[in-house]
């Protein structure tokens, strides 16, 4: 609201000032004519085309009002009527006012002012008029059309972001229950073989599932509180392949402070596991790494194990869902790339500008 009344008192200056210097203008033409026919006042011309001017600038929000009244007018006939009063209005109006202007400051000077017949003058002051408020009509139209415009625009941006937000809270209800049902498949592979083992998981998994519902009530974190998240993860996937999974996280500390999505490498952390470690029947190594680099927070996701056919992983839900979230908060500034490293394991890696808590 302040912003639009900022607006607004910014557009009535420009237009005090277009107006004051088109009367100026037109002044000055008239003063050479004035001069060159033996004129003895040379604040005559300025008073003659001031006084039309101030009128014109002072009927013109009322010629503003009108013309929107007159669209919202069902036909053309009635818009035609109410504009056919409307310039007879301008006429009447701009004509009295601009005389008794003049016919008061000629009386203050004690200058002789004789126009002419009032006939004769409205008549000829109709014709200018019929002109300018045909013009008029015209700016106001445009005027009215860049408004409803940038209110189209306006109210796309308040759909697009509302969109954005219902998406992005669809998504992270999706990832969720995504990783939940797989730690909770684990759990129940695990318990029948060692049960000592499947407790541990379970604890994990409180820890794990009470950390991730603080995370829910803020739409991002810093990556400290992410990797919270992240590590009972990896102790639960630790319980469930021993010795064949080894986890490495490594992340600068000028990166830990910085902001990201809640809930981000959950599923990036969940694929490298469930479909590398999974499918790897040696040891692999798990790597969690972030940096900076030039404004940019840089975070990776390796393993060492089976690198992924390129129409296995980028479908699947919880890197899909990444690339949509990522999309819908930073459109283009953020990247998420998945290739395989010459060693035969796949590399994750996702860029994000740098946003400091």
């Amino acid at each position: 609201m302040a912003a639009s009344a900022a607006a607004r008192q910014r557009f009535s200056w420009g237009f005090a000032a277009v107006m004051l210097a088109v009367g100026l203008l037109h002044s000055m033409s008239e003063l050479q004519q004035y001069r060159a026919g033996g004129g003895q006042h040379p604040w005559e011309p300025f008073l003659w085309e001031l006084s039309s001017t101030l009128l014109t600038a002072l009927l013109a929000p009322l010629i503003y009002r009108l013309h929107a009244r007159s669209r919202r007018q069902q036909g053309w006939l009635p818009s035609l009527g109410l504009h056919l009063a409307g310039a007879l209005g301008y006429t009447l109006l701009h004509v009295t006012g601009m005389f008794g202007l003049r016919f008061a400051v000629y009386a203050a000077t004690g200058v002789s002012y004789e126009p002419g017949h009032p006939a004769d003058i409205l008549l000829y002051e109709a014709g200018k008029d019929l002109v300018s408020y045909g013009f008029i009509v015209g700016l106001c139209h445009g005027l009215q059309l860049h408004e409803a415009s940038r209110q189209r625009e306006q109210d796309l941006l308040r759909l697009q972001t509302e969109l954005a937000e219902a998406r992005l809270n669809r998504l992270a209800e999706q990832i969720q229950p995504h990783f939940l049902f797989n730690t909770l498949n684990l759990i129940s592979s695990v318990m029948y073989e060692d049960v000592p083992r499947a407790d541990r998981i379970v604890c994990d998994l409180a820890t794990l599932l009470r950390q991730a519902l603080t995370a829910q009530e803020n739409s991002r974190h810093t990556l400290a509180a992410e990797l919270a998240l992240v590590r009972p993860y990896l102790a639960i996937m630790q319980a469930r392949f021993g010795e064949r999974l080894q986890v490495q996280v490594d992340v600068e500390e000028a990166a830990s402070v910085c902001l990201l999505p809640s809930l981000l490498l959950i599923a990036p952390v969940e694929n490298a596991i469930t479909h590398d470690v999974a499918h790897s029947a040696g040891q692999v190594q798990v790597r969690v790494s972030a940096t900076l680099r030039e404004g940019r927070l840089c975070l990776q996701v390796a393993n060492s194990g089976r690198a992924p056919e390129r129409s296995e992983r980028p479908g699947s839900v919880g890197l899909s869902n990444t690339r949509e979230r990522l999309r819908v908060l930073y459109g283009d500034a953020a990247r998420v790339r998945l290739s395989a490293d010459d060693a035969g394991g796949s590399l994750l890696e996702i860029e994000l500008p740098e946003q400091r808590a």
